[in-house]
């Protein structure tokens, strides 16, 4: 048998090897997180606030962590995509392909890309101790922007450099604008700004360390940009660290709730970006 054949048996094997281990590592997760979670969970934990001793095994729930968490993520994620749209387009359509400011902007990002989350909440609180806030509902979004923009923009970019340049070059020689060729690009490259947004969601509502410094925390629902703000995995890490077996079990009813919204989040991302993809030229 030649030496090719055999290289690419074994690495066949080697590929059926990862694929079946990362099937049963995320079949255990989410198995562990089910069971402990759904033997535990009641309405009264999703529909109620935390009464006085909860985190010591008393009534009450972890709604004001769920709200939290929607609030700091869908406002953090619309202003990610404010922010990270017109440079997506300004790397790709306004500057050259080879352009050196481009890729020293992606190499930033890049790097930025990498950075742990609590060295982003370290950042952010210090800038909100220079200006005098406290934590706040207003300082979770704040963070979790910074945290999200370089995935958006790479996530993006990298969709929109695959774009194909006769599109573009026919566009232009239509005589269409720049910002009239940006309009026939999104439609183009939407169902990579929904994959990307994806991303960004799961990156935010996961986060515990920033949010940590910045957010605070409350058994209340913030009515303002300037109050605390609970967050489904900061209510999950008190939990947690709780010593009561009882208290600790509500953590993977936190837990389940919170995989629960990002499986749901993933299921209407994917039907977005189908439904987008109709628009694609073939």
């Amino acid at each position: 048998m030649k030496p090719s054949i055999i290289f690419e048996k074994i690495a066949k094997v080697l590929m059926y090897i990862s694929i079946a281990t990362l099937f049963l590592l995320v079949v255990s997760i989410l198995a562990t997180i089910f069971i402990k979670g759904g033997s535990v969970i009641t309405w009264e934990m999703v529909s109620s606030l935390p009464g006085g001793g909860f985190y010591i095994g008393k009534g009450g729930g972890f709604l004001n962590a769920i709200v939290g968490s929607l609030m700091v993520v869908l406002s953090s994620t619309a202003i990610g995509l404010i922010f990270s749209v017109p440079v997506v387009f300004y790397l790709n359509i306004y500057l050259k392909q080879k352009s050196r400011f481009a890729y020293w902007v992606r190499l930033a990002l890049d790097s930025l890309f990498g950075i742990p989350s609590i060295v982003y909440g370290a950042f952010a609180f210090t800038v909100m101790i220079y200006f005098g806030m406290r934590t706040s509902l207003g300082g979770g979004i704040l963070v979790t922007t910074i945290l999200i923009i370089p995935i958006f923009i790479r996530s993006m970019d990298e969709v929109a450099k695959n774009f194909p340049q006769d599109i573009l070059e026919a566009s232009f020689s239509l005589g269409a604008t720049r910002l009239e060729t940006i309009g026939i690009v999104v439609r183009q490259i939407a169902p990579g700004i929904a994959t990307a947004t994806l991303l960004s969601i799961g990156r935010a509502i996961g986060d515990a360390a920033g949010v940590m410094y910045t957010a605070g925390f409350s058994d209340s629902i913030p009515e303002s940009l300037s109050q605390p703000a609970a967050t489904l995995p900061l209510s999950i890490f008190f939990q947690l660290g709780a010593p009561q077996i009882e208290v600790q079990n509500r953590a993977y009813a936190a837990a389940l709730v919170l995989t629960v919204i990002v499986l749901i989040l993933s299921i209407l991302g994917r039907f977005i970006t189908n439904k987008f993809s109709k628009n694609k030229l073939k």
